[in-house]
């Protein structure tokens, strides 16, 4: 109590040291200060706020920086094995194109291969009608699969239900001879055909005996009449493979017949292509 009474005492003795106008200014100066105080604070505030945002924008650019870095070297990655990818295709492409010129080029080698055997197809066609001619309808010549043939009609060369040759049989199988004989590459495999017609006479059993026996009394009279026998063959086919229906007299007429097939030898047919092949290789 006794100290409070003792700083009032101060207080008032202070007071009446310092003029009224003093005080008033010193309190105007207060004021000032207090504001410049208050407005630095504020400032102080926004700069804080300001700094912040941009801490935040920089983390954020730093972020945007890094993940651009990764980016670019991704991309830089990806091309670099698209180069690889792109270099690796180009090879493959380049053989790949390789290979089809080589197989082209095989190609064409057994085209080459196969229009010279049609060529002299053509020129064995041309020259077995020349020879054997076409005025007879019971006489055929032609192509089939690429393959040339010579179809006797059974009246030309037999008698019916006979393998004995007829006189007339002499005639036309001496230029088939003749042409077989120009032909050295080439074999003559001679097929006969029956009809359906049982066949029981004499030491024959059926029509494949007498089909058969037909083809070597063929193959026979070529051998007489000069053709080299290394190039003949003998077949017997039977009632098996007819032309038409055995359903009439005039349909069993015609499937009773005897073909000649005069066709390149297949080894040397092989051969020529074979030989063809290793020039291609050889290139």
């Amino acid at each position: 109590m006794k100290k409070l009474m003792l700083m009032l005492s101060v207080v008032a003795l202070l007071s009446s040291c310092v003029s009224q106008k003093k005080y008033a200014a010193l309190e105007e100066q207060y004021k000032t200060t207090q504001d410049l105080l208050n407005s630095a604070t504020v400032k102080l505030n926004s700069c804080l706020e300001e700094r912040a945002a941009l801490q935040a924008k920089s983390k954020a650019l730093e972020q945007s920086l890094a993940d651009m870095r990764k980016t670019n070297q991704d991309l830089i990655q990806s091309s670099k094995e698209l180069t690889m990818l792109t270099s690796k295709g180009a090879t493959n492409l380049e053989k790949s194109l390789e290979s089809l010129k080589e197989k082209d080029l095989k190609i064409s080698r057994l085209q080459d291969a196969l229009n010279k055997k049609d060529s002299v197809t053509l020129a064995l066609v041309t020259s077995l009608k020349k020879e054997v001619g076409l005025n007879d309808q019971d006489i055929e010549i032609n192509v089939e699969k690429g393959v040339v043939y010579i179809s006797l009609s059974d009246k030309v060369l037999f008698k019916s239900g006979s393998y004995i040759l007829s006189t007339r049989a002499n005639e036309i199988l001496g230029k088939v001879a003749t042409v077989i004989n120009s032909k050295p590459d080439f074999e003559a495999l001679v097929e006969g055909h029956t009809d359906n017609v049982p066949y029981q006479s004499g030491v024959l059993l059926d029509n494949w005996d007498l089909s058969a026996k037909r083809a070597t009394a063929v193959v026979r009279k070529l051998m007489e009449l000069g053709a080299n026998p290394a190039q003949l063959i003998a077949a017997g086919r039977s009632e098996f493979v007819p032309l038409v229906p055995n359903t009439t007299a005039e349909n069993k007429s015609t499937n009773r017949r005897t073909k000649i097939y005069v066709l390149p030898k297949i080894d040397q047919f092989y051969d020529m292509i074979e030989k063809e092949m290793k020039l291609l290789e050889g290139k």
